[in-house]
């Protein structure tokens, strides 16, 4: 049993705009190139929040607001990073639901895990490294699913003394490992395989839509199970009635959608401040 991968659902391409002017500024982080989107919260804050977009990118004004509102209500600084190398499906026909006007094949290959990965763990390792943050989180929707599961993985872990962390341990060379990022939490993920679920270390919050035709039941069901047999902490959040991809797009035209984003907005808010009060 495992996802399909490297496929994109129409589901993925659909867009509601909000309402609301993104208040964050683009930067890039030092040592690495993407450019990157970054809500500071209102207060000084010790704690990051990765935020890997779907493929509507990192300019989508939807993920600007969300990274406003998480920074806002979490306190924490969120980074949205450009991990499409610059390419920006065209918001006009995805709005119109012209989705034939777009290559969703080629962006597929262009974008592929195996493309992708290197620069969404350089990215994090950047973070981790930059000495900013006592704890650093991910959130990933869609296609940043998978990322945000395999960051949380011990396979990049790096080198702590102070061994801080819920998926720290030691290492072969005896010095105390600690994941790129504390806790992660994915929205309606794509692309996901099992050896993702398997692999993470850290706790994991998913946001699970009803009618998703990529996070499968059988995935979801796999995912539940693991998890559980991994003695992680584990919030799974289930959203009746509602489809893939509609976490970011939140439309006020399709029923219950709307209510639907500000749950999963205000379910990793609460995620994270439960874990920032642990530190």
């Amino acid at each position: 049993m495992s996802a399909p991968t490297n496929t994109i659902s129409s589901c993925c391409l659909r867009a509601s705009l909000w309402e609301g002017t993104p208040t964050g500024t683009e930067t890039k982080l030092a040592g690495v190139p993407n450019p990157t989107y970054v809500a500071r919260p209102p207060t000084p804050s010790r704690a990051a929040l990765l935020y890997v977009h779907d493929m509507l990118g990192w300019t989508f004004p939807n993920a600007r607001l969300l990274a406003d509102a998480y920074a806002r209500e979490a306190g924490v600084t969120v980074y949205v990073p450009d991990f499409f190398g610059g390419e920006v499906v065209p918001a006009e026909p995805v709005l119109a639901g012209r989705f034939d006007e777009l290559d969703v094949a080629g962006f597929a290959a262009r974008n592929a895990r195996e493309v992708r990965e290197p620069e969404v763990v350089a990215f994090a390792r950047a973070l981790r490294a930059s000495g900013e943050y006592d704890f650093v989180a991910a959130v990933g929707f869609c296609y940043g699913g998978w990322a945000v599961l395999r960051l949380g993985s011990a396979e990049f872990a790096t080198t702590d003394p102070a061994g801080a962390g819920a998926g720290a341990g030691a290492g072969e060379d005896g010095q105390e490992r600690r994941p790129l990022v504390d806790v992660v939490s994915a929205a309606h993920p794509s692309w996901l395989v099992e050896s993702d679920v398997e692999g993470v270390t850290v706790p994991v919050q998913i946001l699970a839509t009803e009618h998703d035709p990529v996070y499968t039941p059988e995935l979801k069901a796999f995912t539940f199970s693991t998890l559980q047999k991994k003695g992680l902490p584990f919030d799974y959040q289930h959203f009746p009635g509602i489809e893939h991809g509609a976490l970011v797009r939140g439309s006020d035209k399709i029923k219950g959608e709307r209510e639907a984003m500000v749950r999963a907005k205000n379910a990793l808010v609460a995620w994270l401040r439960q874990w920032i009060q642990d530190l």
